[in-house]
């Protein structure tokens, strides 16, 4: 496995590792020495990703868990501190939707599961890594919001409770980042565009995804390990005193 030992002996703790950017995200920081602590809902799918990075020379366990819940995720992260003494790196990928809906259309469970999913969840694993990161006085928060929640997408429709929620887990980054930082801790935003992730494949036709790509600044849709490669960053001693930012990747889609 060749890396550059980035995040040696670093914990990091990855929610929605089962796919997506969650997953590119847990093989990249595998790949640069840390021990990763795989957490989705979909156990089949986090045996197959610890396996990659296990047979790739990485380092990873995996927990099922429901990050809606706070007593799940409470239960998650202590098990990971009697484990392993500490969480340097938590990563909040837990999110998204499965249809559009027009306002007048949108009913009171959908509105609630978009937002438990997207923004409570976030709420929930941050603070409960926030203990034992406070107390060693280091960490990383690292949450992926969207472009949906810094201006709605000019080139496609947009989703009001998905909107709302990654705007909201904007503000409460930016909050979180005042409010620990005098612990080394740093808080972060990746708001990544359109990218290739089965779970975009699923939501958007082609027509969608090949007039996005042609529309914005790059001709391009972005895939998942760019927003890796971004997190990575922003978790690197690199970044230690950048915080409370929103990082753009997003093929210019959205200039601000």
């Amino acid at each position: 496995m060749s890396r550059l030992n980035k995040l040696d002996n670093n914990i990091a703790i990855v929610t929605a590792a089962g796919q997506g950017l969650g997953e590119s995200i847990a093989k990249t920081f595998a790949k640069e020495g840390a021990i990763v602590i795989l957490v989705d809902i979909n156990q089949q799918e986090l045996l197959r990703v610890r396996e990659d990075i296990i047979e790739s020379g990485g380092k990873a366990a995996l927990v099922t868990a429901d990050l809606t819940k706070s007593d799940q995720v409470n239960d998650m992260v202590n098990g990971v501190i009697k484990d392993y003494k500490k969480v340097d790196i938590l990563i909040n990928g837990a999110g998204g939707f499965q249809s559009f809906s027009p306002i007048n259309e949108i009913t009171d469970s959908e509105w609630d599961d978009v937002i438990s999913l997207n923004l409570n969840s976030a709420f929930y694993c941050s603070r409960a890594v926030s203990s034992i990161m406070i107390e060693n006085k280091k960490g990383r928060i690292i949450s992926l919001s969207s472009g949906a929640g810094i201006a709605p997408n000019p080139y496609a429709p947009s989703y009001i409770p998905y909107g709302a929620a990654k705007a909201g887990l904007i503000g409460m980054t930016k909050l979180m980042a005042r409010d620990i930082g005098q612990y080394g801790i740093t808080v972060n935003v990746i708001a990544p565009g359109t990218a290739l992730t089965p779970r975009v494949r699923r939501i958007r036709d082609q027509e969608s995804l090949d007039n996005i790509a042609s529309m914005n600044p790059m001709r391009n849709l972005i895939e998942p390990r760019d927003c890796a490669e971004a997190a990575l960053f922003l978790a690197s001693d690199e970044a230690r005193y950048i915080t409370g930012i929103t990082l753009m990747v997003n093929a210019g889609n959205l200039i601000l």
